[in-house]
């Protein structure tokens, strides 16, 4: 695999993301204005480079939006940002506006980051993101969490790790040693863009094969423990957390068969949510879909961590 098929593991995730956070951000503004609370709207804080764990290799730290609060009892549903970049590159801080615009909405919201490799090989990805969640809700009172409303939304890469925050329990033994231990690392809501679901199929093409080897420490293989431990797909069983996925049918390096997979996984296990395959659209895509699918994302959030929480 070259180099620059590499890099579109990582570009597709990133150009996706920023172009959804310029997207919410513009559209965002008319509204404030019109409202005539642009004011009211700008009262947001941005906490950066909270540590919030640890591990051999390095310190673990988040950023952190969070909208006003009415009073100190106020509570919010919270929602993680997680980057892609094959696990391999990418930023927590290429995710700023995204966080700010789900603050906006009233949410507490963290893009968070997580070793990389050739740093550290799964699991540790995993790890990391399942204790950013412990840590939120430990310091749940003090960011003003709602800690049984958390979702979490991701791109390529992130989006497998958003997915295994939702599927994954505490008896799977990827919760490592980050810190928190007495929390629960599990979300209620997840969203994907374009992300892998299960490792262990025969459908990824030959160029991903280098990214996931260098990710797990083996290629794909039916007969890899590895490549089914770290597949969201192995861990779906009722009760889970709401799950969306997208998927564009022309993605050289996630096959839609995979998210085709997941619905079949999901429907099986009677998990809400579902899958939307986008025709011919490959890593990433721009409008009308791009639009589009940002505002489902949102709808999606308001149903399963707002909606659900009045109820």
């Amino acid at each position: 695999m070259s180099g620059r098929r590499k890099i579109s593991l990582c570009i597709g995730g990133v150009l996706l993301a920023v172009s959804i956070g310029a997207l919410l951000m513009s559209a965002s503004a008319p509204r404030a204005v019109a409202a005539g609370v642009a004011a009211e709207q700008e009262k947001i804080e941005i906490q950066k480079d909270i540590v919030y764990g640890k591990s051999p290799q390095q310190e673990l730290k988040l950023n952190l939006a969070l909208p006003q609060r009415a009073s100190v009892d106020d509570k919010r549903p919270c929602i993680l940002v997680i980057h892609g970049g094959g696990w391999r590159g990418g930023n927590k801080d290429q995710h700023n506006n995204i966080i700010e615009e789900f603050a906006r909405r009233g949410y507490v919201s963290a893009t968070i980051g997580y070793r990389l490799v050739p740093t550290a090989q799964f699991p540790a990805q995993v790890n990391d993101v399942k204790c950013a969640v412990r840590f939120l809700r430990e310091n749940a009172t003090k960011y003003g969490i709602d800690a049984d409303h958390i979702g979490a939304i991701g791109f390529s890469a992130g989006a497998h790790l958003s997915m295994m925050l939702a599927v994954c329990d505490e008896k799977d033994g990827l919760e490592g040693d980050g810190g928190h231990a007495d929390q629960s690392s599990k979300i209620h809501a997840a969203v994907s863009y374009f992300g892998p679901t299960d490792m262990a199929r025969d459908d990824l093409p030959a160029a991903v094969t280098p990214i996931i080897k260098d990710f797990l420490g083996e290629g794909p293989s039916k007969t890899s423990e590895v490549c089914k431990k770290a597949s969201p797909i192995t861990y779906v069983t009722k009760g889970d957390a709401p799950m969306l996925l997208f998927q564009g049918t022309s993605d050289p390096l996630v096959p839609y068969t995979q998210a085709l997979a997941m619905a079949d996984a999901m429907a099986k296990a009677q998990i809400p949510g579902r899958v939307e395959v986008i025709m011919n659209a490959g890593h990433g895509w721009g409008d009308p879909e791009l639009h589009r699918t940002a505002e489902a994302s949102f709808a999606f959030f308001e149903q399963q961590l707002k909606k659900m929480r009045r109820n």
